[in-house]
C-alpha cells in the first residue's frame, strides 16, 4: 500500500512543501570497522547513480570507520530480490526505494522497526517525508526525496505546454509526438482532473464515474499513441525525448537529470493539465531507506543512511539527479524544481 498523499499541484510548486526547521546529517560512527551492505535500484549510467556513486566516494573519506558495500539491482527486480532474500534470512543491511508497498512489507515483517534507533535525529526532515516513511506511529525508513509526475517538454519542439486535458489531446491528433506513460502510478493525475478518486479518506474503494472517465479520456490518448507509434511508457520514451524525437513526455522528477544533460536550457516543465474536473491530482510519493531486520549493523547502517541524506548528499542528489529534498535546510536553487 502506498502512504501517498493527493496533491493538486506539480513539480514545479512541490518545494513550496518543503517548510519548516535545520538540522544536521547523520556523524560518522567511530570504533571498530564495520560493513554496510547497501542496494539501490538506479539505473546504470544514470543522472541519479553518476550523482550517488560521487557521494559515496565522498563517504570513505568522511566515514573512515564504515566500509559501503553496494550493489546495482534493476528497478523491476530490486522489491522480489530483497523479499525473498530477507525471507530466507539474507538480504542487504539497507537498500533504498519509493514507499509503494511499506505497508505490505512492513506487515510481512521484511522491513525493521527503526522509531527507537532514528529517535531525535530527523529534526531537519520535513514531515511529509517523516510521514511517508511511518505506518502506525511508527518510522520504518529514513526519507530521502520526493517524487511526483509533471509534463515534460522540449521548448524546441512544443512551444507551450498544454494546460487542459483538451489541449493535450488535440495536440496529439494533430499530430504533435507525445509520449504519454501509461502505467497506473504515472497516470493516477488524471483521475482527479475528472473528478474520480480510486480510495475515499478511509482507503476504501470509491464508485463513481470520475475515474471511469478518466480511463475512457487515458484510452483515448493511447489508440493515438500506437496508431502514431509513439512510445507509451517512461523507460521507452527516454531516449527519444532526450534525442528530440519527441516533444513532451509524462513522468517523475527521477529523469531531470538524465532530461538536463540531454536537452540542457530547451528543457521545461509544466503540471500534469488540468481536466473538466479541475486539476490533475498525481500522487506524491516518498523514497527512502529501509532496513531489513536480520541485520546485524543496522546502527552503521542507519548512520550511513542519515549521511546519504545530509545537506549535502541532498544537494548533490538534487542538483545533479533531480531529487526534491525532504531536508528543509536544502535551498532548492533549480527552476525545474522550484518553480
Amino acid at each position: 500500500m502506498k502512504k501517498s498523499l493527493f496533491v493538486l499541484f506539480s513539480l514545479l510548486i512541490i518545494g513550496s512543501i518543503v517548510l519548516a526547521a535545520c538540522g544536521g546529517g547523520g556523524a560518522a560512527p567511530s570504533g571498530a570497522k564495520s560493513e554496510v551492505t547497501f542496494w539501490h535500484a538506479y539505473g546504470t549510467g544514470s543522472a541519479e547513480e553518476v550523482a550517488l556513486t560521487q557521494i559515496l566516494e565522498q563517504a570513505k573519506t568522511d566515514m573512515p570507520d564504515v566500509t559501503i558495500n553496494v550493489l546495482q539491482v534493476p528497478f523491476n527486480d530490486i522489491f522480489n530480490k530483497y523479499r525473498t532474500d530477507v525471507a530466507a534470512g539474507g538480504g542487504p543491511d539497507m537498500f533504498i526505494a519509493p514507499n509503494d508497498s511499506l505497508g505490505d512489507d512492513v506487515r510481512a515483517g521484511l522491513i525493521a522497526d527503526i522509531t527507537e534507533l532514528a529517535a531525535g535525529k530527523l529534526n531537519g526532515v520535513n514531515q511529509l517525508g517523516i510521514d511517508g516513511m511511518s505506518l502506525d506511529g511508527k518510522l520504518y525508513g529514513i526519507p530521502e526525496s520526493l517524487k511526483a509526475v509533471a509534463f515534460w517538454y522540449n521548448t524546441d519542439m512544443l512551444s507551450a505546454p498544454p494546460k487542459t486535458t483538451d489541449e493535450l489531446k488535440a495536440l496529439m491528433e494533430g499530430g504533435t509526438p507525445i509520449s504519454i506513460s501509461y502505467g497506473c502510478y504515472h497516470h493516477y493525475g488524471f483521475f482527479g482532473a475528472f473528478g474520480g478518486n480510486v480510495f475515499d479518506e478511509n482507503w476504501k474503494v470509491v464508485a463513481g464515474d470520475g475515474v471511469a472517465d478518466g480511463m475512457a479520456y487515458l484510452n483515448d490518448l493511447y489508440q493515438i499513441s500506437k496508431a502514431n507509434g509513439w512510445p507509451k511508457n517512461d523507460s521507452d520514451g527516454l531516449a527519444p525525448f532526450s534525442e528530440g524525437q519527441v516533444a513532451g513526455i509524462t513522468n517523475g522528477n527521477w529523469a531531470l537529470g538524465d532530461y538536463k544533460n540531454a536537452l540542457g536550457d530547451k528543457l521545461a516543465v509544466a503540471p500534469l493539465p488540468a481536466g473538466p474536473a479541475g486539476p490533475a491530482t498525481p500522487l506524491l510519493g516518498v523514497d527512502g531507506f529501509y532496513f531489513n531486520p536480520n541485520s546485524a549493523n543496522k546502527e552503521a547502517a542507519l548512520e550511513v543512511a542519515l549521511y546519504l541524506t545530509n545537506k549535502n548528499s541532498q544537494t548533490v542528489m538534487m542538483n545533479d539527479a533531480g531529487h526534491v529534498p525532504v531536508r528543509t535546510d536544502v535551498e532548492i536553487t533549480d527552476p525545474l524544481i522550484k518553480g
